[in-house]
């Protein structure tokens, strides 16, 4: 059966879909440029909702904080309107597009609250769910509703608005979103410690970030990965980055400090301006495992306790062959699998190195379809999850299986 795709231009479209779908009984896999379709388990409906035609920012006001826009607007227009008033959204959301072969900038501001997206800047500024102030929605019930306000201070139904982060288009189709918005730093210079072991560098990242350096970024990149981020600027050995924003003096006295409490570390560069920005983008969009070369490959996206994850690692490369690269001070894991998902290993290993959650961000459709792509649940979130989805979609026609419920 040919697949019929739906294009609203306004919430009232998506509404009389949503309509269209219940009288149906007929399934709505919900995309919008589709640059995170290839996450979770593939929906498999006879109808889709391409939210690619509600575009526009609706509202902006620079000296309040706050930004409207449609759902289906490109999260880089908006990077670069902010960009041109000296402000943008603090917790730096990741691009998932090159990783599936696509565009980069391609991401829909809708997406970013759906995936509840983030960047190396969440150990001090959260992901999407922290900065989310209001919505327009439509359920799966056919019900159209809105969640929270337009003002930095309105938290009316604050919590609803943060319900929707994570959930991947299976609770309701957002169709107009307020971000606060914040002021860029005027300057930021990255530290990189050079040649250090994972362990050694969990260590010298958990210093920096206990000081009082304000570190806004921590990662590490192995021998094996430093070379393929900020065309090759940090080849040549393991590099340990720790990021410094603000105005320059404050950064130029920081940066001071840091490098006077980790002098035992090891040989130390500094990176500022575009060059290190452009390091930081690398590392948001996990561009070391996006090569072509590379996407036939299963990736995962590991969080975890920083202390734990590199022991978590090294007992995994011990079972698999596996590439890997640790960014949110050693918090959130990439690895890259040369071919099975190893997803029973890892999981098992997850849980004997302190827990934590596992992601399948790319892999294969049979690999997707084989096992579990996001952490399975306990019983008692199961149970949560599920009286949630009866709330919003009890017919389960938006995205229907997408986390495997």
């Amino acid at each position: 059966m040919p697949v019929t795709v739906f294009t609203p231009t306004s919430s009232e479209d998506v509404l009389s879909a949503v309509h269209s779908a219940l009288a149906e009984e007929a399934p709505l896999e919900i995309v919008g440029h589709g640059t995170k379709r290839g996450i979770g388990q593939a929906v498999q409906t006879a109808h889709t909702l391409n939210l690619s035609g509600l575009v526009g920012v609706t509202l902006y006001e620079p000296e309040e904080l706050v930004l409207s826009a449609k759902a289906g607007t490109a999260l880089a227009a908006i990077e670069q309107l902010l960009a041109e008033h000296r402000q943008e959204l603090a917790f730096e959301p990741m691009d998932y597009g090159p990783l599936f072969g696509g565009a980069a900038g391609s991401g829909t501001i809708g997406g970013t609250l759906a995936a509840n997206l983030s960047g190396p800047r969440r150990i001090r500024a959260g992901a999407a769910r922290d900065h989310i102030l209001g919505i327009h929605a439509v359920s799966g019930r056919g019900e159209a509703f809105k969640s929270g306000g337009r003002v930095v201070k309105n938290v009316t139904g604050y919590d609803l608005s943060k319900a929707m982060a994570g959930s991947w288009g299976t609770l309701a189709i957002v169709t107009d979103l307020t971000f606060k918005v914040l002021p860029a730093a005027e300057a930021e210079t990255t530290l990189a410690i050079r040649g250090l072991t994972d362990d050694r560098a969990a260590n010298a990242m958990a210093h920096a970030m206990g000081s009082s350096a304000e570190v806004s970024g921590a990662a590490h990149l192995p021998l094996l990965v430093a070379g393929s981020v900020a065309a090759g600027l940090l080849a040549g050995d393991a590099a340990t980055l720790l990021r410094i924003e603000g105005v320059p003096p404050s950064v130029a006295f920081r940066v001071s400090r840091l490098k006077d409490l980790l002098k035992a570390a090891g040989a130390m560069q500094e990176i500022a301006g575009e060059e290190s920005r452009r390091l930081w983008r690398d590392i948001r969009d996990c561009v070391p495992f996006s090569d072509e070369k590379d996407r036939a490959k299963p990736l995962w996206r590991v969080s975890m306790a920083p202390s734990d994850g590199h022991r978590m690692v090294d007992a995994l490369r011990r079972e698999a062959p596996v590439n890997t690269f640790y960014d949110w001070q050693g918090g959130l894991i990439w690895l890259m699998m040369e071919a099975d998902p190893e997803a029973a290993t890892l999981r098992s290993l997850i849980r004997r190195h302190g827990g934590g959650h596992a992601t399948l961000i790319r892999a294969t459709a049979s690999q997707r379809a084989a096992i579990p792509v996001f952490e399975p649940q306990s019983a008692s979130l199961a149970q949560l999850s599920a009286r949630l989805k009866e709330q919003f979609d009890p017919k389960s026609i938006l995205n229907p299986g997408r986390m495997g419920f």
